[in-house]
């Protein structure tokens, strides 16, 4: 039976947003295909009407993650008399450390766009700058200071997730949003 358009678009958006889920839990190359297509109810061969690649994909869930955080941190931006401080402690607090599959991509994927380079790397890239731009524009930093405060917010974030103690972890969180 033939899809509508707009239903193909839809199941699309369901791939993308369900790989992009997925692949910040366990890594591009712990998720595939099979499973990104049962979690959304579809066949497996319906994938390759809608994508090149499994890194196609990947590069397009995390275009779809990094957006949405830019989105979110504009908003936050937005609301804050201090953008960069409330930026900080919404992205280093404990709902972003203990959900990895919805938290920032920079955090999950960063591993992943180092070593498969090409269409996840350019995205990552250009998430990464989105993010810093904002920060930099909302936070009255320049470039230089925007890029070494994201670097700092990703490493406590990565700092946070791979300690085995649960005290510590909290922590490094601290510690770090007290120096900001």
């Amino acid at each position: 039976m033939k899809v509508s358009r707009e239903q193909a678009s839809r199941n699309r958006e369901k791939v993308v947003a369900t790989a992009s889920r997925l692949f910040r839990a366990h890594g591009v190359d712990g998720v595939g295909i099979g499973e990104v297509m049962r979690a959304c109810d579809l066949t497996h061969g319906g994938f390759y009407n809608q994508f090149e690649s499994k890194d196609a994909l990947a590069a397009e869930a995390c275009t779809a993650a990094l957006t949405k955080s830019a989105a979110w941190w504009r908003a936050i931006a937005a609301d804050a008399e201090d953008a960069a401080a409330a930026i900080a402690d919404d992205y280093l607090s404990p709902r972003n450390r203990d959900a990895p599959e919805t938290g920032c991509a920079l955090i999950a994927l960063g591993p992943d766009a180092a070593r498969k380079g090409g269409g996840l790397a350019r995205a990552f890239r250009q998430g990464l700058e989105e993010l810093a731009g904002i920060l930099a524009e909302h936070g009255g930093m320049d470039r230089q200071a925007a890029l070494a405060r994201l670097a700092q917010m990703v490493g406590t974030m990565v700092l946070a997730r791979a300690v085995d103690d649960a005290a510590l972890s909290d922590e490094i969180l601290q510690a770090v949003r007290a120096e900001m």
